[in-house]
């Protein structure tokens, strides 16, 4: 075990893949001599080459195109979205080819490409460079579309990503780059937790927190704040956005009675709108109130000196936590 932090682990499960299949290849702005704006590429074309670590243009509609031919040549891209409000003008290569040739081939075409898009805020970016575009794909079928949360998970998740023969959306918490973990380098995948399952990060008996992304951590640190006031809160990640997990969410609210949803992006029509429907599906008679969700406000996102006020946080979350037991 090392400690690193989550930049690391990625650019460690590129390299672990890269080094496993030689039909994996990099591709993206600024990934190759820089090393990707947030420095998770770096190294990998020294180790590995230009032809398999591409510079591309700086056109995301090229970069999915090209990857989505690459693919049907038997290939397995990792295309890097450099921010992501970049990501809209790949739009409709995503949508209306990637997640839609094994359907229209009957079965025949597989595409297994992922697009890595670092996304969310907290970093005091400029416009475009800290959205939540992650409800787009998850309502598109025929993706999969997963966030990773800490560096141990990052490390294997990426790795299960570029195995998927299906396409996948890799979304990965840029504030979070930065954070430190333990990871163990060595690991297989053989005792990797499936790229489709939730994972309870912090068991609890009160109240059921469900989050993914960069809100994890937040969750974890009003988990350990509501632990003060004597309630014991349960911390679910959920991982894969598309699918979910219903299972292992569902399993936690029965228990806990209480849940809330927390994510960054706004809460009109956001992910945790379909996360509460289904909780209130299954645990209707298990629920003692009802599901609440935690998110960013229905504006854009704002300037950088605003956007502790917009983002989600501690005392949020807890306020969400103390209306669940005031019903």
């Amino acid at each position: 075990m090392s400690k690193t932090t989550l930049s690391r682990a990625i650019n460690e499960g590129l390299r672990r893949s890269l080094e496993t299949d030689p039909k994996v290849m990099v591709m993206g702005e600024d990934v190759g001599r820089l090393g990707g704006v947030f420095r998770v590429t770096d190294g990998l074309q020294k180790d590995f080459g230009e032809h398999r670590v591409v510079d591309t243009p700086l056109a995301e509609s090229g970069i999915v195109g090209t990857a989505i031919g690459l693919a049907l040549r038997g290939y397995r891209p990792v295309c890097e979205i450099q921010f992501d409000g970049f990501v809209y003008s790949a739009t409709d290569q995503i949508v209306s080819q990637l997640a839609k040739m094994r359907y229209r081939s009957r079965g025949h075409v597989s595409l297994p490409v992922v697009i890595r898009i670092p996304f969310g805020g907290g970093i005091g970016a400029v416009e475009h460079h800290s959205e939540s575009p992650e409800v787009f794909f998850a309502h598109t079928a025929g993706l999969r579309v997963v966030a990773c949360a800490d560096p141990a998970d990052a490390f294997a998740m990426i790795q299960l990503a570029i195995a998927s023969d299906d396409p996948v959306i890799f979304f990965e918490p840029k504030r979070r780059y930065w954070d430190k973990g333990e990871v163990d380098l060595t690991a297989t995948l053989d005792a990797a937790l499936p790229l489709d399952k939730a994972r309870v990060v912090r068991d609890g008996t009160d109240v059921t927190l469900l989050s993914y992304g960069p809100m994890v951590r937040t969750c974890l640190e009003a988990a350990l704040a509501a632990e003060q006031d004597g309630r014991s809160v349960e911390v679910v990640d959920l991982r894969s956005l598309s699918p979910l997990d219903t299972a292992t969410v569902t399993d936690s609210v029965r228990r806990t009675g209480h849940c809330v949803i927390v994510h960054e992006a706004p809460v009109y029509a956001g992910l945790g709108a379909e996360i509460a429907a289904r909780v209130t599906e299954a645990c209707f008679y298990h629920l003692e109130a009802p599901v609440l969700r935690v998110g960013g406000f229905a504006i854009p996102y704002p300037v950088a000196r605003t956007e502790d006020h917009y983002l989600p946080d501690l005392d949020r979350i807890l306020d969400a936590v103390d209306r669940a037991f005031a019903y």
